[in-house]
Formats: structure tokens, C-alpha cells, sequence
């Protein structure tokens, strides 16, 4: 059926492991190197029908040789893997030649259907519509022209040119990395590498060897040298996401990092300079970090040379319908059906909404609407019942409520029931925002789900 067997090429053993048995249940003969020069000789040697190529090798950048084995064979089908954060390093390959990617984590299924994608010589489904350029994905936090996103850009142009430290701070799915990507691609170091690393995502035993590598026999596993990503960023962008999660110990190596543009891989005797440039973000304050002791302060200033700020969603007027609008088209196209555009309602609801989880909640919410609906205009019924729960209810008046120099004072209300007086509490809160629910809830730091609830209640009967 096959010319040879796949090839693969990763230098983590147990994921090798994994990648191995997978394939070989599947009923594939598999060759397996660890590093770029095992691969390259295994290449010449079995003639492989298909490599599985991790881009994150230990002694030569991936995307090399993957060039070099297509110049020898121009008919090969290489599916590249990376753990990379971004996207980019992913659609590079795809330009340079690549089948498919596989971005870690990945299960079984994606793993197994690349392969057989690739060896049928089938292009992967709608992947070919979104390269050689970036997915459209990577620019929907960035889409919507209210005065706050048209602020962001204008910093963004500025700071790119300048090799400033920037500090990104924002909530949890405003597009922290997609604003660092952003002054990436917009500065002198768009054509090196960006590398995205989370440092709240990774045990903190194994993060120093994750930013700075380590060699062969430097702890019980380490079975060859291993770049970190700060030597993997060389020449380019080095993004630390969640930096206020790094452990004190690293904060103490990053800073002298940042004093001497040195790295020292775990068990190495000798740095190694690097030309990085560092863009870090948190979804803290890094201020209250700092007085809480869980961040170095001399790294906080070190680091915090040019502030960004991303609004939450909420924050944002109407950039959230057009970025609702826009992922409507992008994902109907996607998964091949018709949709006209948001209801009056939808849009109206899209306005009020919190959207704690920011324009990543809104993302989901749209591709659910497109997964489970045939097409047409998009109705609150379409909705997820998380976000249309008590939503659709009209403006909310609480029945006969006193006038707010009316209540009661703060004597007045001891020894009365706690319910009766969180009543209160909201009827006044909710009169002082003309019946607003959602402005009401983010007062009182509630969700307006939950605001909604006891409301109902109330008129329960």
C-alpha cells in the first residue's frame, strides 16, 4: 500500500511512545528518531512514505529540515507537529511545503486522520482555504473599531518598531497573544520565530528547562539536549504568557536573563548568548502580585516598560456585533452552511451581555450557534441556554419599589432576614441603573445570569 513506513521524528520519548502505538494499532510500520540528524539518516535509508515532523528539534531547527528532505523528495508528504502557541510556525511550514499541522496537544483521531489525509493525497479538510495565510482566527480580537481597539493599534504600530519590553495585561480571552503576535509581525524581527510560552500551563519543575533547555543526562529523562525557548527565539519574539505564575526561583533566572541576554540550559556549564526580544502578559494585576510577594519587584519593573492594556469585550460598544458578524461568516464558511446575519434580538442581547469569558466566549458561542443550526438568521432560540437563561426577559421593574432615599438605613436593617435584605440591596442597585441588569450585576459583582435568577424567583408565585 505504502512505499515505506512512516517516519517520525519527535524528541520527547514518551510522546514518541504514544505517537508509535497509536499509529502502529492502526496498522503502520514506523521508523522513530529523536533528533534532526537520527531523522535525516532514517529518511535516506527507509525511503518514508509520509514523516511526522516535530519542529522543535534539539539539533536543528525543524523547518530546515523538513526543506531539506523536500528538495530530495519533492512528492513527500510531511505533516509537521509543534507545540508552539501560535499558529504561525504552523502556517510557515504549510508554506514551505508542509501537508498538514498538528498543533500539541492533539488526540488520536486528528492524529490518525492526518495520516491517512496525507498518504491518500487528500488536502485536509477547508485548510486549504485559510494558507498559505494565517487563520482567520488570529485576527478576531482585533477586529471592531470602537476608540479602545483604534488606541491599542495605534501602540501597537508605535512600539514595534523599538526593542522596549512590553507588559500585556487584559482578562482571560480579550487576544493577550494575539496582541503580542501583533508587534511581532509589525516589527524588524517579523521574519524570525515567535515563541508563545504559558508559564501557568506548565509544572513548575519542568518550566526552567522549558525557557532555558537543558542537556543530555541533567535529570532522570533527559535523554538528549533540549533548546529552550528563549534559544528557540533567538532572533525574534519570546512571549511568556501568565507571567505572574512563574515560580520565584525562575523569576530570579529570567531577570539575570534579561540583565546579560545570556541563557544556561539546565546542566550546562557554559551560556550561551541570545537576541531576544520579551513580550509577557498576566490576567492579574502584576502591581498587586508584586505587593502580595508572589512577583519580584525588580523583575516587575525590569519588565514593565511599556504597558498594554486590553479591554475586556464589555468594554468594546459595538466592536462585539462586529466580531460576532464576522466569525458568523468565517465559520459558516467553514462548515458549509448559510446564515444571513444576527436577529434585532441577538444583537440587542450581544449588547447587554457581560461576556465574562471575553471575545473567546463570544467565538464559542457563534460556532455553536453554526454547529447546531442549518443556516438563516441567527434567534435567541439558537443560543446557548447558558447565555439566554432569563436574558430574554424584558426590562426588569420590581414591583412597587420604595424610592432609594426611601430605604430603610443601615439600623433599620438588623435583625431582619439576610434574603430579605440581599432584596433590597438589588432593587436599590437596580433602580439606581434604570432596571439595566447587566450594568446592575457588574456592580454588585454578580453575573447577570445569577441577578436574573433571584429575580425570578422573587416572582415566582
Amino acid at each position: 500500500m505504502m512505499a515505506g513506513p512512516l517516519l517520525l521524528i519527535e524528541d520527547t520519548l514518551s510522546l514518541q511512545m504514544v505517537y508509535r502505538s497509536v499509529l502502529v494499532t492502526a496498522g503502520h510500520g514506523v521508523e522513530v528518531a529523536g533528533n534532526a540528524a537520527e531523522g535525516l539518516a532514517a529518511f535516506v535509508a527507509r525511503k518514508p512514505a509520509l514523516v511526522l515532523l516535530d519542529l522543535m528539534l534539539p539539533d536543528r531547527d525543524g523547518l530546515d529540515l523538513m526543506r531539506e528532505m523536500l528538495a530530495m523528495r519533492p512528492d513527500l508528504g510531511v505533516i509537521v507537529i509543534t507545540a508552539n502557541g501560535s499558529i504561525n510556525k504552523a502556517v510557515e511550514a504549510m508554506r514551505a511545503g508542509a501537508h498538514d499541522f498538528l498543533v500539541k496537544p492533539f488526540d488520536e483521531a486528528r492524529l490518525l486522520g492526518a495520516v491517512d489525509n496525507a498518504l491518500s493525497g487528500r488536502v485536509p479538510p477547508r485548510r486549504a482555504a485559510r494558507l498559505p495565510a494565517p487563520p482567520p482566527a488570529a485576527t478576531d480580537a482585533f477586529i471592531g473599531s470602537s476608540g479602545a481597539m483604534a488606541r491599542i493599534h495605534a501602540k501597537i504600530r508605535s512600539v514595534a518598531k523599538s526593542m522596549a519590553t512590553v507588559f500585556i495585561t487584559g482578562e482571560s480571552g480579550t487576544g493577550k497573544e494575539l496582541c503580542a503576535l501583533a508587534i511581532h509581525d509589525n516589527s524588524a524581527r517579523a521574519a524570525g520565530p515567535f515563541i508563545a510560552l504559558n508559564c501557568g500551563a506548565i509544572p513548575q519543575d519542568l518550566l526552567e528547562s522549558e525557557v532555558f533547555g537543558h542537556v543530555k543526562g541533567s535529570f532522570t529523562g533527559a535523554i538528549s539536549d533540549k533548546p529552550g525557548a528563549a534559544a528557540a527565539a533567538d532572533g525574534g519574539t519570546l512571549f511568556l504568557d501568565e507571567i505572574c505564575e512563574m515560580a520565584p526561583a525562575l523569576q530570579t533566572k529570567l531577570l539575570r536573563f534579561l540583565q546579560t541576554s545570556t541563557v544556561q540550559p539546565v546542566g550546562a556549564t557554559r551560556p550561551r548568548k541570545v537576541n531576544v526580544r520579551i513580550v509577557c502578559a498576566t490576567n492579574q494585576d502584576p502591581l498587586e502580585a508584586v505587593r502580595r510577594g508572589a512577583f519580584r519587584e525588580d523583575l516587575y519593573y525590569r519588565l514593565f516598560v511599556v504597558p498594554i492594556h486590553m479591554p475586556p469585550l464589555r468594554e468594546r460598544g459595538e466592536d462585539v456585533i462586529e466580531i460576532a458578524q464576522a466569525a458568523l461568516v468565517r465559520f459558516a464558511a467553514e462548515e458549509g452552511r448559510a446564515f444571513s446575519g444576527l436577529s434585532t434580538e441577538v444583537a440587542e442581547l450581544f449588547r447587554h451581555h457581560d461576556w465574562p469569558g471575553n471575545v473567546r466566549q463570544l467565538l464559542n458561542v457563534i460556532r455553536h450557534v453554526v454547529v447546531l443550526n442549518e443556516g438563516g438568521l441567527v434567534t435567541p432560540p439558537m443560543l446557548p441556554e447558558s447565555l439566554t437563561h432569563g436574558i430574554a426577559l424584558p426590562p426588569v421593574a420590581p414591583a412597587a419599589p420604595q424610592p432609594v432615599a426611601a430605604r430603610p438605613d443601615l439600623q433599620a436593617l438588623v435583625g431582619r432576614p439576610l434574603a430579605e435584605i440581599e432584596r433590597l440591596v438589588i432593587e436599590a442597585t437596580l433602580e439606581r441603573f434604570n432596571g439595566s441588569v447587566p450594568k446592575a450585576a457588574r456592580a454588585l459583582e454578580l453575573s447577570p445570569s445569577t441577578l436574573y435568577r433571584k429575580i425570578e424567583a422573587w416572582r415566582a408565585p
